[in-house]
């Protein structure tokens, strides 16, 4: 039986659109839906797509704030009463996709993960706390892509009016290092889900390094590379990206 959160949670979805097998899809730290308006765009003509507002401003402020994420998908799944779906994350939310799968074998039908963290991260670190200057921030998210055109203003707008407020800043700070302090290395043997590994060669966060390591360690996986390509895969090469999704799942 897996403890539920003892606090009552929005489980509200940013979006739930389209008809068929469910997918769930889980964005970083500094994602939002935009993020995954052309995985939206290619997939709810054939499944459900379904993206959870992730709570990363309520999680409590301890050691475990991790897995009281992972612990608030599972309810949202529970809720939203999501027998069997696949599930596909970026960066953090890879690393919640693949606990997620690790804790519930006979739910996730299908991993997807891009740029997830769960082995190595070069995150903001102590440089994030400049929380109020605008160039700064715009710099930082710059450098999560490879192709700058994708960094709109209004991303970085919507980045920046969320991590001004310093106890947004301090929650997504500890949400980074505690998935940095969890390593999953070694709970990768179990995972018996087929899963696709998407990584951008040019990605500086989680370096294609880390989807070797991944791939090496996943017993069921397969990799893909995708070239002049960052940490945000399905924005920087959304084409490609879908193909080998779409690909992935139909088999």
């Amino acid at each position: 039986m897996i403890n539920r959160m003892p606090v009552a949670l929005d489980f509200t979805p940013l979006l739930d659109v389209g008809k068929g097998e469910p997918i769930l899809l889980l964005h970083g730290l500094f994602g939002n839906l935009s993020n995954w308006g052309h995985v939206v765009d290619e997939f709810s003509s054939t499944h459900r797509v379904i993206v959870p507002r992730l709570p990363f401003y309520s999680t409590p402020l301890s050691r475990e704030r991790l897995n009281d994420l992972v612990t608030y998908v599972e309810n949202f799944i529970d809720h939203h009463h999501l027998s069997i779906l696949s599930v596909m994350g970026n960066s953090l939310g890879g690393h919640v996709a693949l606990l997620i799968t690790i804790r519930n074998p006979y739910r996730v039908e299908n991993l997807v993960l891009t740029g997830s963290s769960g082995l190595f991260e070069n995150s903001f670190g102590g440089t994030f706390p400049r929380v109020r200057d605008y160039a700064f921030i715009s710099e930082k998210v710059k450098e999560t892509f490879y192709q700058k055109q994708v960094v709109t203003k209004e991303l970085v707008d919507e980045v920046f009016y969320t991590v001004q407020n310093p106890a947004n800043a301090i929650s997504l700070i500890g949400l980074a290092r505690a998935a940095q302090r969890h390593n999953v290395a070694d709970l990768l043997y179990s995972v018996s889900t087929p899963t696709l590994l998407i990584w951008g060669r040019q990605d500086t966060v989680t370096p294609p390094e880390v989807a070797e390591e991944f791939h090496a360690l996943l017993p069921l996986s397969e990799m893909v590379i995708l070239d002049h390509c960052g940490h945000v895969p399905m924005m920087e090469q959304p084409r490609l990206f879908n193909k080998h999704v779409r690909d992935f799942l139909e088999r």
